[in-house]
């Protein structure tokens, strides 16, 4: 009896064991996904491609004396339902899957970081853009914002902050709503109305949300509150220019990226990027977590910015 029961004592511990093990190297399979997407490494030993990698949604991490964070690989529906008020005819739905986590810019790009990382600032303050470090950078153009986005890259890979395999740039359309979202199916990341006391914007609210005061000029960044993964001013304060080409129609599949195929062409026949979020120029309505305007890339206005992205390619 002695050595069955010795026998059956040490199946019980190996199997107590044995789960011990797997539960451990199940959570070590969540670092990069709250999904079951499995974590991409493009090649890379998973030690060299997910150590800067986050892991949980609005982990933060600052990268040259910028404030990211984390948004982690996932699904979501992109664009809004048809009875979402005041949605425009571009914003029908499609299924997007990102495959890969990314860092996004708790704030806008402000004054202060282009200064320090650029020098002189791209455009002319105005009334309604007061000069200051903490407030967002407006009249700036498309290739401009990409450029910033370039110089930090090459900045912080010389100051080996940056992995090799990462890169600062500006985030895809499909990035920028999923961050906007921040896990919600709602018009907004704060419900399916949205006061000017949750985001910088003037005149009506949206869809009978409180009314609250307009400000009728920019904002110092993160003055107002925080979606879910502790991103400030995904709505209103300025419109954030995004890598895309504007399309019609919303694309959708894995990782969607019209940032070298250019789409809809304007009136005039020319072509234009996409700008996300709304701003202090108007009403609640493009505020909405989908909504999308056009705007020509070498074009500028004192109420379109940008947020940063770091990304593994």
């Amino acid at each position: 009896m002695k050595n069955v029961w010795g026998k059956q004592m040490s199946r019980t511990c190996f199997g107590r064991l044995a789960s011990l093990l797997l539960m451990v190297g199940l959570t070590g399979c969540q670092r990069d996904v709250a999904t079951n997407i499995p974590p991409a490494v493009d090649g890379a030993s998973p030690d060299q491609a997910n150590f800067f990698c986050g892991s949980k949604a609005g982990d933060e991490r600052e990268v040259g004396g910028i404030k990211l964070c984390w948004c982690p690989a996932g699904r979501f529906i992109m664009g809004s339902p048809g009875n979402e008020p005041e949605r425009r005819p571009d914003e029908a739905q499609v299924e997007v899957t990102l495959t890969k986590g990314f860092w996004m810019g708790k704030y806008e790009t402000t004054q202060g970081q282009w200064k320090r990382i650029i020098g002189k600032l791209p455009g002319e303050l105005t009334t309604e853009l007061p000069e200051g470090d903490d407030y967002p950078v407006g009249n700036v153009n498309f290739a401009e914002a990409e450029g910033f986005c370039q110089k930090l890259t090459a900045l912080t890979r010389q100051s080996d902050v940056l992995p090799k395999e990462w890169e600062f740039r500006l985030p895809t359309e499909a990035q920028w709503e999923y961050a906007c979202r921040a896990g919600t199916t709602t018009a907004t990341a704060f419900g399916d109305k949205l006061s000017s006391k949750q985001a910088n914007f003037k005149g009506k609210p949206y869809n009978g949300a409180e009314p609250g005061p307009s400000l009728n000029r920019a904002a110092k960044v993160g003055r107002y509150p925080a979606n879910d993964w502790g991103l400030h001013d995904m709505h209103g304060n300025i419109f954030e220019w995004c890598r895309d080409w504007y399309h019609q129609k919303l694309p959708g599949g894995a990782d969607p990226d019209l940032s070298s195929i250019k789409g809809t062409m304007n009136r005039d026949g020319t072509f234009s990027r996409v700008r996300r979020g709304g701003a202090w120029t108007d009403d609640g309505w493009p505020c909405r977590s989908a909504c999308r305007l056009r705007f020509e890339p070498e074009r500028r206005y004192d109420h379109i910015g940008f947020r940063i992205a770091a990304v593994r390619p």
